[in-house]
């Protein structure tokens, strides 16, 4: 199994971590969750380089209320400890290796760009 289990213990850990951190956000109640589980398993095993972690929101309720997470599955993705992606519902196969591929093809230090710009714009906004 390429997938880790993620909890309030390796959270912050896990997803500042460098390189691309995926999380999957699940319920074992959940249907979409028990379908996309698969096709998460199995994108883990062909991107071997990235970090896949699954949070199971009822055992880590803490974690899924600080993130505000209301649908599942949610996936986010942190890429050098930046939150890159984050958005509700199972992807098929080909969706989950096309978001990948623009994950790994970003401009980090644009990225890294645009979140001090937007933390400069939030900071001035609050004087």
């Amino acid at each position: 199994m390429a997938t880790q289990t993620i909890t309030t213990e390796n959270f912050q850990d896990t997803i500042q971590k460098d390189g691309i951190v995926l999380l999957d956000f699940w319920a074992d109640w959940c249907q979409p969750c028990k379908r996309f589980s698969p096709v998460y398993e199995k994108a883990s095993e062909e991107h071997p380089d990235h970090t896949f972690g699954k949070v199971d929101t009822e055992a880590n309720q803490e974690i899924a209320a600080a993130l505000q997470i209301q649908s599942i599955p949610t996936l986010m993705i942190f890429r050098d400890g930046i939150l890159v992606y984050r958005d509700a519902g199972a992807l098929p196969p080909k969706a989950l290796n096309d978001l990948l591929t623009q994950v790994e093809g970003l401009d980090m230090d644009d990225v890294r760009k645009k979140v001090a710009e937007q933390a400069g714009d939030a900071k001035n906004a609050g004087e």
